[in-house]
């Protein structure tokens, strides 16, 4: 995945998450995305599907996941799994 990741690659890896993490994703289709605007500016997107929800919040490089009671269940830093590709690049 890039440091600046396409949408696409973030749903995926949302949807993937979301399975381990107990949703029932058939497809990605199955997942509801609404972007979040604040302030005028584009913040972040938010994905719903079964009951959870993850939450990528774009300033700074996050994806938070939560259940249907609003617990959180785990957090990705997309900057952080970026790391290792960057390592290799310069090699």
């Amino acid at each position: 995945m890039r440091t600046d990741p396409y949408p696409y690659e973030v749903r995926e890896l949302v949807a993937q998450t979301l399975e381990r993490l107990g949703a029932d994703v058939c497809d990605l289709a199955d997942v509801d995305e609404t972007i979040v605007i604040d302030g005028g500016k584009y913040a972040a997107r938010s994905y719903r599907v079964d009951g959870y929800l993850a939450m990528w919040l774009l300033p700074v490089g996050i994806v938070q996941f939560y259940d249907a009671d609003g617990n959180m269940l785990h957090t990705l830093n997309l900057l952080v799994e970026q790391e290792p590709q960057k390592m290799r690049m310069a090699a």
